[in-house]
């Protein structure tokens, strides 16, 4: 008897727990507001540059800026400061100026072997759950390095409690043309919009966003 009551608490948390991915992954939050929260993942060289490039385009309302690095990766925090920098230069009346750099362990080093970085990703995990649940952001920016997983996982997990609704948005690196990349297949089916910028990619994956060239 027992065992069947454990058994059915058990089959109840579970529906319970996807009823509540579901109800977060669908829902979509409109409140008009004068600025939004953003927190925004880098990664080691191109994908900085790239993510850099698309923050350019946005208005100064994405404020205050939340940037994510890897703890060894001085070159992405060098091109946030000069970024930030021309950007309160270009605009010095500009009232959304704070930003802020944040780090946390890589998810995988370059040539780590796959039983490890399952390891290295939990361990970086664990130091993002307090990140994001400290940040709050209005909302997630990401384009793929490793370090980006455990960040939008931690931001869904505020979601499925019931902290806050975190909207993932996740962009395609230009680089990829018919294939995602391991993150990409990863957040995939985790981010509220998935935005690629080749048409090849659009027909494999017709549920994500296909805007042309952004970066």
């Amino acid at each position: 008897m027992g065992c069947v009551l454990l058994a059915a608490a058990a089959g109840a948390v579970a529906v319970f727990l996807i009823l509540r991915i579901w109800v977060v992954l669908h829902s979509r939050d409109v409140t008009p507001r004068e600025s939004l929260s953003i927190l925004v993942v880098a990664g080691s060289g191109g994908h900085t540059t790239e993510i850099l490039r698309l923050l350019g385009s946005l208005s100064n309302a994405y404020s205050p800026r939340h940037y994510v690095i890897a703890d060894t990766d001085e070159m992405s925090a060098n091109k946030i400061n000069s970024f930030e920098l021309d950007r309160a230069n270009r605009d010095p009346g500009n009232m959304y100026t704070k930003y802020y750099i944040h780090r946390i362990p890589r998810s995988r080093e370059v040539q780590q072997s796959w039983p490890s970085t399952v390891l290295t990703t939990l361990h970086s995990m664990w130091l993002s759950l307090p990140l994001i649940h400290q940040v709050k952001p209005d909302l997630v920016l990401c384009n793929g390095p490793g370090t980006c997983v455990p960040i939008c996982v931690s931001a869904l997990l505020l979601g499925i409690l019931g902290i806050k609704k975190v909207i993932i948005v996740y962009v395609e690196s230009v680089c990829r043309v018919e294939t995602l990349s391991l993150s990409g297949k990863i957040l995939f089916h985790l981010s509220d919009y998935f935005i690629v910028q080749w048409p090849a990619l659009k027909e494999k994956y017709p549920k994500s966003v296909y805007l042309g060239r952004i970066v």
